[in-house]
């Protein structure tokens, strides 16, 4: 006869354990303390099984019957419900041992060979400062897009867009790498795209090419230590990286051939930050050297040419000079540095002078600034490209330019200097037009 409410509701412990049957397998076992349990009695492939289903009342005896209901159908279509549950149930661990930290760091690790030191440093940081401690302990599995989003409402709270933007991008790659390792179906982080601010575009300072001889005069009349003067002049010729300056080191230099080659990575100093770090794209970038930047480099020598670094600092020769040389000796000319020009933005000076020039190509000009080709295709062509024929003599245009300018402004395209290197610039420029 099958189980009735009271039935289950006065059952009592009694001295061994018995059970009340309900039919189709499905009882419930009273134990000696009187606690019940609804148990299912079934057979699969051959062998007798029982399943949990409950402790009464906690599971009413409608319940278990759906329950028993449920087990049959799936018997039926060939699955074994107590092995499903146990599937179920090594799935619901695995959820919670892949926190969204634990997952997140592995990706940090996966990804440790493409990132340099500080990057991966910085990295982390982020996370454990602004995502971990909000949504670390949160299974993958059971984040949303609003979960994840969470983070970044608050670092854009701070006025910190930037940094917002870039830890969407952390996000994302890590819950991309969730879907890559089976520990989740889709990735909730794709739909995060535009639910932040994005932070405007600012570009470092720089003046217009026909102040350019103000800035020359200005640092003809500098009365200031003579190696901050050079640092200047020779930032101005090369125009390179501040780190790839500050870090030289005269064992980069060539000076048979006019080259200075900046290593991907330099020997680290101690107790310098960033010190290690050679050209920004990882890779060796060559500056060729005009014959101006050279005799700038011959002075240095006699300077610092008894120690490691070109530009040493004066308290210290085995550390470099401050990172806040050319800005500051810029502002004692009388330049704002975060309006007017600083000397990042030198970069942009000579990149405009080069460009409306009319006589380099867009390769050489880019190769010269150390930018890396965004479109994929071009760069499996262009990527060992130097051209170092032509960005010879653009430095060397560049300058006579410079040197040109002190006594007026030339525009660009108009300028072709009288130097042995002319018939190959303008002989250069006219096959380009042509």
């Amino acid at each position: 006869m099958p189980l009735s409410d009271l039935a289950c509701r006065n059952a009592k412990g009694k001295d061994k354990p018995y059970k009340l049957t309900d039919g189709f397998g499905m009882f419930l076992l009273v134990s000696t303390n009187g606690s019940r349990w609804w148990r299912l009695k079934y057979r699969f492939a051959g062998k007798e099984k029982q399943l949990s289903l409950g402790v009464y009342p906690e599971v009413s005896l409608v319940e278990a019957r759906r329950l028993r209901e449920d087990a049959r159908k799936l018997i039926a279509d060939g699955i074994d419900p107590g092995l499903m549950r146990k599937d179920e149930k090594a799935k619901q661990a695995a959820a919670y041992s892949n926190t969204f930290e634990s997952v997140g760091r592995a990706w940090h690790k996966r990804n440790l060979g493409k990132w340099s030191k500080d990057h991966a440093s910085r990295i982390l940081t982020r996370l454990e400062t602004d995502v971990f401690p909000l949504i670390g302990e949160r299974p993958v599995a059971e984040l949303k897009t609003r979960d994840l989003l969470v983070p970044l409402r608050k670092v854009e709270a701070r006025g910190t867009l930037d940094s917002a933007g870039r830890i969407r991008q952390y996000i994302t790659g890590i819950m991309r790498y969730a879907v890559q390792n089976d520990l989740i179906d889709a990735n909730p982080a794709a739909d995060m795209a535009g639910a932040i601010a994005v932070q405007k575009t600012k570009h470092r300072p720089a003046l217009r090419l026909e102040q350019i001889p103000e800035l020359l005069s200005r640092i003809e009349g500098y009365n200031g230590r003579p190696i901050t003067t050079l640092a200047l002049r020779f930032t101005l010729l090369t125009f390179v990286r501040s780190s790839e300056l500050r870090f030289m080191r005269w064992d980069e230099i060539d000076f048979a051939r006019a080259v200075w080659t900046i290593p991907a990575d330099r020997e680290e100093i101690e107790g310098v930050k960033f010190s290690h770090r050679g050209a920004k794209m990882r890779e060796p970038h060559i500056v060729p050297l005009s014959h101006q930047a050279v005799e700038i480099l011959e002075t240095l020598r006699q300077l610092t040419g008894n120690f490691d670094l070109v530009f040493a600092g004066d308290h210290n020769r085995g550390k470099p000079m401050s990172e806040n040389t050319v800005n500051a000796a810029l502002r004692r000319l009388g330049y704002d540095t975060t309006t007017e020009v600083c000397g990042h933005g030198f970069r942009a000076m000579a990149c405009s002078a080069l460009l409306e020039s009319g006589l380099w190509s867009s390769d050489a000009i880019e190769r010269q600034m150390s930018h890396k080709e965004r479109n994929g295709v071009r760069a499996a062509y262009t990527h060992r490209a130097e051209f170092i024929q032509q960005r010879q003599l653009m430095v060397a245009w560049w300058a006579d330019w410079l040197d040109a300018v002190k006594h007026g402004y030339i525009p660009p395209h108009d300028f072709a200097p009288e130097s042995s290197v002319n018939n190959n610039v303008v002989s250069l420029g006219k096959r380009k037009s042509a």
